[in-house]
């Protein structure tokens, strides 16, 4: 063997004792390597997991909620069904007795007593009251005495009372008056108040106190609130503090408000602070709105306990144009519910500059997103431009999004057009391109044929 050969395998020897020393080592590091990057991988991957556990408990738990606020929604969709069912079978019945359609208007009435609902005491009374004037005398006894065995403290239990008394005293004859007698009463009511409203008076409150029909009432209510007399003003405000019956009281506050004048309006003010029916305060405050009284609305805006009935009197101060009003209301409020409802009143005033203010600068985000939604409410060059504004400097999606939908309702299809061009967002752009779809608009069929073209 040659020198050569033998350093070759000297080399190679050395070289394979060497990697035998050196690989257990390696392959231990290896190894370690390996383990640490497993153990690394499955940690990352449970981090994972418990992430996305966390999420998903997190959704079930919005969905929960969600179904939560959808049943009590419905539940309360439900209600105001019924509600709105019982008023309807109430204003049909009285515009069925004021045509002296009497069949008819026992028929709703007997159909709202049996639904059990809060006006059922009224409704036996009408029910009875048609009877009588079908001259079903046995009818009409029957369903006063239902009355009177399960309303003996409805304030509609002293005209049940007058009512059974004429039923009683008549011949038996069948009654159904005829029209022209209802005429002539009314005749007879509106000449006596323009010739000798003093001599008059007290044969009008007579009227009011017994079983004339619900149209002569009528009348001779609004000619008292019209009369310029102090007793005239004395047995209607009688009336308005309750002391007919229901319809009676809300008719006389409807009156007092058309009539208007400072007397009216005290008369207003001393029966919503003597009340606690949340009816009648409403009552009076349509009344307000309907004789412009921006100071007692506003006042009863701030001071009223009733959540309710506080945003009934800032709803109606919107109606009667009273920014400053609902400026001061809005600054000092706290309550977001209240807040959207000043907001809805700017919308009913027509004021989108303060409804821009306040959906670029009002912290609340739901309020926000409401002021957003009354801009785009609101069909005025000024109110377009606030909304452009708004997405163009937005970062909130949410708000982006209440923009788009604000845009929408107010048929800007110019607006969706520019910033469907520009939107960089895939989302965005194509809730944009939705709500265009949507839209009749040259403007922005032509752009949805561009895309189509592309």
């Amino acid at each position: 063997m040659s020198i050569g050969e033998r350093t070759s395998k000297t080399i190679k020897a050395c070289t394979t004792a060497a990697l035998l020393l050196i690989a257990p080592g390696m392959l231990k590091s290896a190894a370690a390597h390996a383990r640490a990057a497993s153990v690394e991988s499955w940690q990352d991957q449970d981090a994972q997991d418990r992430e996305q556990e966390k999420r998903d408990r997190e959704q079930e738990a919005r969905d929960r909620e969600q179904e939560k606020r959808d049943r009590e929604q419905e539940a309360r969709d439900r209600a105001q069904e019924k509600v709105e069912r019982l008023q309807e079978l109430y204003d049909d019945g009285r515009e069925a007795l004021d045509d002296d359609e009497f069949d008819k208007a026992a028929a709703k009435f007997s159909e709202l007593a049996d639904m059990n609902g809060p006006q059922t005491d009224a409704a036996l009374y009408w029910k009875a009251y048609a009877q009588n004037k079908l001259g079903k005398k046995d009818s009409a006894l029957a369903t006063i005495a239902d009355f009177k065995k399960r309303f003996p403290q409805s304030r509609w239990a002293k005209d049940t009372s007058v009512l059974e008394l004429e039923v009683k005293e008549s011949t038996g004859q069948k009654v159904n008056p005829d029209g022209n007698t209802e005429e002539l009463k009314l005749l007879a009511l509106r000449g006596c108040m323009q010739s000798d409203p003093e001599k008059c008076l007290p044969a009008v409150e007579k009227m009011l106190n017994g079983t004339a029909s619900p149209k002569v009432k009528s009348n001779a209510l609004f000619l008292l609130a019209q009369s310029g007399s102090p007793q005239a003003r004395d047995i209607i405000a009688k009336i308005a503090k309750g002391q007919g019956n229901p319809d009676l009281q809300r008719k006389a506050i409807q009156y007092l408000g058309i009539s208007g004048g400072e007397r009216s309006r005290q008369i207003l003010q001393d029966v919503y602070g003597s009340t606690a029916d949340p009816a009648v305060k409403r009552d009076i405050i349509h009344a307000w709105m309907i004789s412009g009284d921006r100071d007692h609305l506003f006042a009863a805006a701030k001071g009223e306990k009733d959540e309710s009935l506080r945003t009934e009197a800032i709803r109606q101060l919107g109606l009667v144009h009273a920014p400053d009003q609902l400026r001061q209301l809005y600054q000092s409020e706290t309550s977001s519910e209240v807040k959207k409802a000043i907001l809805q009143a700017f919308f009913l005033s027509g004021d989108a500059k303060f409804l821009g203010e306040a959906a670029q600068n009002e912290k609340d985000p739901e309020v926000r997103r409401s002021a957003i939604h009354n801009l785009g409410l609101v069909h005025s060059e000024d109110a377009r431009q606030a909304l452009e504004n708004i997405y163009a400097k937005e970062t909130d999606r949410e708000n982006k999004e209440a923009v788009l939908n604000a845009l929408f309702i107010q048929n800007n299809a110019h607006a969706l057009v520019t910033i469907a061009r520009a939107e960089k967002d895939p989302e965005l752009k194509k809730a944009a391109v939705s709500k265009l779809a949507l839209m009749h608009s040259k403007e922005g069929a032509d752009y949805l044929m561009e895309l189509l073209q592309k």
